[in-house]
C-alpha cells in the first residue's frame, strides 16, 4: 500500500511540474507578445483638407504611448499630408484647429487604408484619433 501511495504522489508531482512548465511557457509567450507590441514601429500618413485651418496638432512618435508628444504645424497649406513613424500602442492622432467652422476633413491612413476619418464638426471638435494597428 505504501508503494502505491508513493507512486501516486510521484506521478502527481510530475504532472504538477509539467503543468507549471506549460503555464510558464504560455506566460513567456504573452510577455514576448507584449514586448513586441511595445517595441514594434509602424507608419501612418495624416491628411487634412479644408479652409481656414490655423494649425494642425499631431502625434509624431515622440513621448510615450500614454503621454505622446504633440507636434504642431502653424498656418498649413491645405491639402496637408504628413507621414510619421509611431511605436507600439501609441495611437495615431491628427487634430486640425480652425477658428471658423467649415468643410474640414482629417484622415489617418495605414498601409493604404483609411483607419480613421472625420469631417466637419467632428473633425474640428476631436480630430482623428485611431487605435494603433499594433494593438488592434
Amino acid at each position: 500500500m505504501k508503494r502505491t501511495a508513493r507512486t501516486v504522489r510521484t506521478a502527481a508531482s510530475a504532472l504538477a511540474v509539467t503543468g507549471l512548465a506549460f503555464g510558464l511557457g504560455a506566460c513567456s509567450t504573452a510577455v514576448d507578445q507584449v514586448d513586441k507590441a511595445v517595441n514594434e514601429t509602424y507608419e501612418v500618413t495624416y491628411e487634412v483638407s479644408g479652409k481656414g485651418i490655423e494649425s494642425i496638432e499631431y502625434h509624431a512618435g515622440g513621448g510615450t504611448a500614454m503621454e505622446p508628444k504633440m507636434e504642431s504645424e502653424k498656418k498649413p497649406i491645405t491639402p496637408w499630408k504628413k507621414t510619421v513613424t509611431l511605436k507600439g500602442v501609441m495611437p495615431p492622432a491628427v487634430m486640425p484647429v480652425s477658428l471658423t467652422p467649415g468643410d474640414i476633413t482629417c484622415k489617418v491612413i495605414h498601409e493604404g487604408k483609411v483607419i480613421k476619418e472625420a469631417k466637419g464638426e467632428e473633425a474640428m471638435s476631436g480630430g482623428c484619433v485611431a487605435v494603433s494597428p499594433i494593438a488592434g
